[in-house]
């Protein structure tokens, strides 16, 4: 009797990789926005992202031929993954315009993760135990004090709530694009719920000024929201939750506002109040301590998982 060692499947580091790039790209966005012409409503300009990602994620799956199979797709995963993909446009962007980049952003990815526990447990049974509870907290805190702190968020209430309405979405629709992950192809998926997120939005287009599209720098920037921030963004973003649970895909989300933080006050000379540096210390500390205790736990179950492997006899 011979030991027989069977092949571990999605525990590389690729996923995480690509999770990251995603994140990158992501934190790009609101410095985008801030560099559109002057005039664009932020509802226009998330609807032209979805329109221009949604169809060059569409291109890609073709010429890749992911739709091939034949299989059957979740009506209500589907519809609900396009959804939260518009719903966190509009709060996405109305939010940073209220706020501003840095601290938008931060609301906005910051609660992700909580929020993504929280449908982890409910949805797919996940339990985050003490570590999650505590890194809760912190980032709850952290979130506090970034909507009380000044630098234009005090008077922006709506701002806030847009912000917080952002990360649920984000986590909601993660949620159920891990779903629909598990019987598609990552680009099938992206192509779809993109292009009915695109026609959800599309009514706006026709009461929108669109002018601006004409412009080089209005251009540029729809090409880069469009092809960078979404196709290419959400393409790795699909590849990488597909290896990885949703509560990790959250957490590395953490790359999003660090990056949207750096372009907001290097690019756009945005400046953090006192209190929301705090707040972001705060933010920041919930979110790294999760992590780690996400690694941690991968670490226990490869171990475990190596062990009974182990253990399996070959006849």
């Amino acid at each position: 009797m011979t030991e027989n060692k069977l092949p571990l499947q999605n525990v590389g580091p690729g996923g995480v990789w690509y999770v990251l790039a995603a994140a990158v790209l992501w934190g790009t966005t609101g410095t985008s926005q801030g560099l559109a012409p002057a005039g664009v409503a932020s509802t226009t300009i998330g609807a032209v992202r979805l329109v221009v990602g949604g169809l060059a994620l569409l291109t890609l799956a073709i010429l890749r031929g992911s739709f091939k199979g034949g299989k059957r797709w979740p009506i209500f995963g589907t519809l609900i993954s396009a959804f939260f993909i518009a719903g966190y446009q509009l709060c996405f962007f109305a939010g940073v315009a209220r706020t501003g980049v840095a601290a938008g952003t931060m609301v906005a990815i910051g609660t992700a993760p909580v929020a993504a526990g929280i449908l982890g447990y409910l949805i797919r049974r996940e339990h985050g135990g003490l570590r999650w509870m505590a890194a809760t907290l912190l980032s709850v805190v952290g979130c506090i004090l970034l909507a009380a702190g000044g630098g234009g968020l005090q008077n922006n209430a709506i701002g806030i709530v847009l912000a917080l309405g952002a990360g649920l979405s984000y986590a909601a629709y993660t949620v159920s694009i891990k779903g629909l992950l598990d019987q598609h192809a990552p680009d099938a998926v992206m192509a779809v719920v993109f292009c009915l997120a695109a026609l959800l939005l599309s009514p706006l287009l026709f009461t929108s000024y669109l002018g601006w599209l004409a412009e080089p720098r209005g251009m540029a920037v729809a090409l880069h929201l469009g092809v960078l921030a979404t196709a290419v963004s959400y393409g790795l973003f699909a590849r990488g939750l597909k290896s990885i649970n949703v509560g990790t895909a959250a957490t590395l989300s953490l790359a999003e506002p660090f990056t949207a933080a750096i372009l907001g006050v290097v690019i756009l000379r945005e400046r953090l109040g006192l209190l929301q540096v705090s707040g972001v210390v705060l933010l920041f500390s919930g979110l790294i301590f999760l992590a780690l205790g996400e690694k941690k736990a991968k670490k226990m179950k490869l171990a475990d998982t190596e062990n009974l492997i182990e253990k399996v006899p070959n006849f």
